[in-house]
Order: structure tokens, then sequence, then C-alpha cells
């Protein structure tokens, strides 16, 4: 197999993962609070709505940055939305799953219903001005072997999502405020007796996830997709999540599931440049993460345990 032919494959590889990475990460934080978050889904449509319209609207007067600035947009739309869940779940006290199903219902239709609003009835958005693309990393570029596979035509937020990745490893591992987010998620009620305020770090921990899975919602939309339409996100929160189950809550684990979980999206698309794979047909390649996801969740659900309180509703004693 030839340097070129690696290359490709990573490459495309970190393009497709990049929107996992995030989305998995803000899962993470959300289970790690306690808050069970099957809402990534939504909250990824919600964040590439917002990222795409931003980028539209705002692509001549930032030119290049526009990409970057449109994932704060979608980052904060996924904020917003993420409040939904968290005020239903601490504070109405509602059914989690019951809660972030309601958010994947929400996100398509209400994308969809804006999408039409702002573009004269049209059932999709127009294509983006000003997207990611390809980066190539200078100096790091021409290391030998590694530079032409690792920092050449490569993902720019591919690579900020690793780095993420490492500091809210470090952040839930090694700082106060993680391991006041961790007590609350394994045991709420003896959190609250050393005086650590359990409803504001399960806000936490939901509106981080709202971020992160705005983002990641926010980077296919710049990245791959390029506009907005019912079929954006399709079924990538639900890949995150498997992401972080088979993670096992650790966003470096995650991280690395989140890459598998690329790869094997990436084959449908490198497929047949790849010899080994080649003869393959094309749908099979395509169905290929899904399948991988199911095979996932099923095998690795039960070894995997989340926080001992998790998807438990938390009710402060007088």
């Amino acid at each position: 197999m030839s340097i070129s032919l690696i290359a490709l494959i990573v490459s495309s590889t970190l393009v497709y993962s990049a929107p996992l990475i995030f989305t998995a990460l803000g899962g993470v934080f959300s289970e790690r609070s306690g808050i069970v978050n099957v809402g990534l889904e939504g909250i990824m449509v919600i964040g590439a709505f917002s990222s795409v319209l931003f980028n539209i609207s705002f692509a001549q007067t930032f030119g290049s940055m526009t990409p970057w600035l449109a994932l704060l947009a979608g980052g904060l739309a996924g904020t917003l939305f993420a409040l939904i869940h968290a005020v239903a779940t601490v504070h109405l006290r509602a059914d989690h799953i019951i809660s972030g199903t309601v958010l994947n219902l929400i996100a398509p239709a209400l994308g969809v219903f804006l999408v039409r609003v702002f573009f004269e009835g049209k059932g999709e958005t127009p294509m983006i001005r000003q997207s990611f693309g390809y980066t190539t990393v200078p100096l790091l570029n021409k290391i030998p072997i590694i530079g032409p596979i690792f920092f050449r035509s490569t993902s720019a937020p591919a690579y900020m999502g690793i780095l993420v990745a490492v500091i809210a490893w470090f952040i839930i591992f090694k700082t106060s405020f993680g391991l006041r987010l961790r007590s609350v998620g394994e045991h709420p009620q003896a959190a609250d007796t050393l005086g650590i305020n359990v409803y504001a770090m399960k806000y936490a921990g939901v509106l981080i996830s709202g971020l992160f899975g705005g983002l990641g919602g926010a980077v296919l939309a710049n990245t791959i997709t390029l506009n907005f339409s019912i079929s954006t996100v399709a079924g990538q929160g639900f890949m995150a999540m498997a992401a972080m189950i088979f993670g096992k809550y650790n966003p470096l684990g995650a991280m690395g599931a989140a890459i598998f979980f690329g790869f094997a999206q990436s084959l449908a698309v490198i497929g047949s440049q790849i010899p080994l794979i080649s003869s393959i047909p094309p749908v099979y390649l395509q169905i290929a993460p899904y399948v991988v996801t199911i095979i996932v969740l099923v095998g690795v659900v039960g070894q995997s345990r989340g926080p001992a309180a998790n998807g438990t509703t938390y009710v402060k004693s007088k």
C-alpha cells in the first residue's frame, strides 16, 4: 500500500470522524453529570442549520474565517437547544429518554420549517460559499513519511477535536470541576451533603453537551454536506452516542471510537480506490457504519457501565 493511499485513508477518516468526536465528547459531559442525552442527534441538527445560515449570511463579510465563526454559531445554538433538555430533566423531572427523543423529533422539523421561511419555501439551503476544505500544516508536512500522511491535505477541525478531547479528559479527571461533575453522576445525594450544587452541575453537563453537539453538527455541515437539508445529519448523533458508550464515557476513549466510526464512514467514499475492498458493492460500504454501530451497541452496552446515578431524577431533600 503506497504512502499516497494511506494518506488518503487517514485524511478521509479524519474528515468524517471530526463531527463524531465533538458530539461524543458532549455526550460524555452530560452522562458524567447523570443526565442521559439521547437528544444529541437533534442538537447536531440545530447546530448544522445555524452554522449554515450564518455561513450563507456572512460569507462575504468574514471571508475564509466564516467556517470557524459558523462553528461558534452552531455551538451557541446547540447550547440553547440543550437548555430545553436540561430544564425538562433537572427541574421538571421528565424522563431523560423521552425528553431527548422529543429533541430529536423537534429539531429536523424545526430546521426544515426555518429553511422554508428564510429561503422562499425551498426544502434545503443553498450551498455555502466558505467551507473548511483540506488543510496542510506548515513544517510538519515536510516530515518524512509522517508528514504526507498526517499533515498534508488533512482536516483542521479533526485535529481541533483531538485537542479538545485531551483537554476534556484533563478537565474531567484532573480538575475540581470534573471531580464535582463525576460525583454528581455517581452519587448526587453524597455530593449534595458536601456542599456541591447538584442542579448547577447537571445543568453544566447538559449545556456543555449542547455546545459540543452543536459544534459537531456545524463541522458536519461546513465540511461534508456544505448545506442543510432534512438528511444532513442522518444518524450521526446516534453514532456519536455509540462512540461515547464504546469509549466507556471517557473523552479519549470516545475520541478513539469516533475515529473508528469515521473510518467506517470514509470507506463508502474512498472504498473504490482501495484494492482490498474495491470489489465490494458500494451499497455494502454505505451501510457499513450503521451495521458497525449496531454491533458495537449490542456487544459493548452490557460491558460499558456509565455513572451509577445516570438517568435517575434527583430531588433535593429538605
